[in-house]
C-alpha cells in the first residue's frame, strides 16, 4: 500500500477513538466510531487472500449494523428530548437499543460471534489493533451513560461474555482466536463492575491492553500463530518464551503479577454490592481461562527439543534486539501488583 495513503489510514484510526472520548455530543461519538470503522478496513484486506476479505467483509457488516442502531437511538432520543446527549428522562427501549449496539462493536456476548472469526483472518498487528485500540471509543461511550443502563442487564452479558470466553478458548489450538476470546472475557470483567466503579473498567482496560501489546508483539517477532509453532520457540529464543510464559499467566490472572490487579479489586467490589453468586462464578470462570494459558505455557516451556547446539541458544540469549524489549514487557506484566493500595485509595 501507498506509505501516503497508509499514513492517512492510521492517523484516522488514531482520530476516530480521540473524537468519540474527547466528545460530549452523541452526534460526534457517532463520527468517530464511523472514522475507526471505515479507517480499519483497508488495513483489514491489505493482506490479498479470500480469508482476510471475508474477515473484512464480517467485520464491516457488523458493525456498519451496530452503527445503524446506534445512530437510530441517537436521532429518537433527539426527537424525544430536543438534545445530543442521553438524559435520565431518556426512553428505556433507547438505552437498551444503544447497549446492544455498542456489545456488537466491542464483541460481547452474545454478540460476540464475529470476533474470533474476524481476528483470525487477518494479520497480527491487525489484531492487535482490533483487540485493543478499536476497544476504546465504544468503552468510553459506556463510561459516560452507565449510570443509565439497567445494571441487571450489564451483568448479565458480563458473566455470559466470561463463560463465553473461558469455554470457547478451551478448544482452540490458533492464538489469535485464543486472544479473540481472551478479549472477550476481559471485556465481560470490565462490563461486570462498570455500574458500581467505572473507574474499575478503566484501570481493567489498561491493564489489559498492557498484557495484551506485548503477548501480540512476541507472535509478531517469531511468526508464531499456533500452538504447534509456539512449541517451537524454546529452541530459537528463550528468553524471549519465557517472557511469553509470564505475560499468560499475567493474563490469566495469577497472583503475584500485574493480571491479577484488576481481578482481585473487581471481586473486592462486587462483595462490597453484595453480589457473592456472581463473583463466584466469575472466579470459577477465570480458572477455566488460566487453564488454557497454562496449556500454551506447556508448549512452550516444558517442551524442550533435543539439541547439541548450545551455542545457538547462548547466541539467542545474547541477541540485542531481544535485550532491548524484554525486560521493558517482563516489568510491566510482572511488578504493577504493588501499586494496588494507591489504587483501592
Amino acid at each position: 500500500m501507498n506509505p501516503i495513503t497508509l499514513t492517512i489510514i492510521y492517523m484516522t484510526i488514531i482520530s476516530g477513538p480521540m473524537i468519540t472520548m474527547l466528545s460530549s455530543n452523541l452526534l460526534l461519538m457517532w463520527v468517530g466510531l464511523e472514522l475507526s470503522l471505515l479507517a480499519i478496513v483497508p488495513i483489514l484486506i491489505n493482506k490479498k487472500n479470500p480469508r482476510s476479505t471475508e474477515a473484512a467483509t464480517k467485520y464491516f457488516v457488523t458493525q456498519a449494523t451496530a452503527s445503524m442502531i446506534i445512530l437510530l437511538a441517537i436521532i429518537l432520543n433527539y426527537k424525544q428530548l430536543g438534545t445530543w446527549m442521553f438524559q435520565q428522562q431518556t426512553n428505556y427501549l433507547i438505552l437498551m437499543m444503544t447497549l446492544i449496539s455498542l456489545s456488537m462493536k466491542l464483541g460481547l456476548a452474545p454478540f460476540h460471534h464475529w470476533l474470533p472469526e474476524v481476528t483470525q483472518g487477518i494479520e497480527l498487528h491487525t489484531g492487535l489493533i482490533l483487540l485493543t485500540w478499536q476497544k476504546i471509543a465504544p468503552l468510553s461511550i459506556l463510561l459516560q451513560i452507565y449510570n443509565l443502563l439497567n445494571p441487571t442487564i450489564t451483568l448479565t452479558m458480563a458473566i455470559l461474555s466470561i463463560f463465553i470466553g473461558a469455554w470457547g478458548g478451551l478448544n482452540q489450538t490458533q492464538m489469535r482466536k485464543i486472544m479473540a476470546y481472551s478479549s472477550i472475557a476481559h471485556m465481560g470483567w470490565m462490563m461486570a463492575i462498570i455500574s458500581f466503579n467505572p473507574s474499575l473498567t478503566l484501570l481493567n482496560l489498561i491493564i489489559y491492553i498492557m498484557l495484551t501489546i506485548p503477548m501480540f508483539m512476541m507472535m509478531t517477532l517469531n511468526l508464531s500463530t499456533t500452538i504447534n509453532s509456539i512449541s517451537l520457540m524454546w529452541n530459537k529464543t528463550p528468553m524471549m518464551t519465557m517472557t511469553m510464559s509470564i505475560i499468560l499467566l499475567s493474563l490469566g490472572g495469577l497472583p503475584p503479577l500485574t493480571g491479577f490487579l484488576p481481578k482481585w479489586i473487581i471481586i473486592t467490589e462486587l462483595l462490597n454490592n453484595n453480589c457473592l453468586i456472581l463473583t463466584t462464578m466469575m472466579a470459577m470462570m477465570a480458572l477455566l481461562n488460566l487453564f488454557f494459558y497454562m496449556r500454551l505455557i506447556y508448549s512452550t516451556s516444558l517442551t524442550t527439543f533435543p539439541t547439541n547446539n548450545n551455542l545457538k541458544m547462548i547466541s539467542h540469549l545474547t541477541n540485542k534486539k531481544y535485550n532491548l524489549i524484554i525486560p521493558i514487557l517482563t516489568i510491566t506484566s510482572t511488578l504493577t501488583l504493588p501499586l494496588s493500595p494507591q489504587l483501592i485509595l
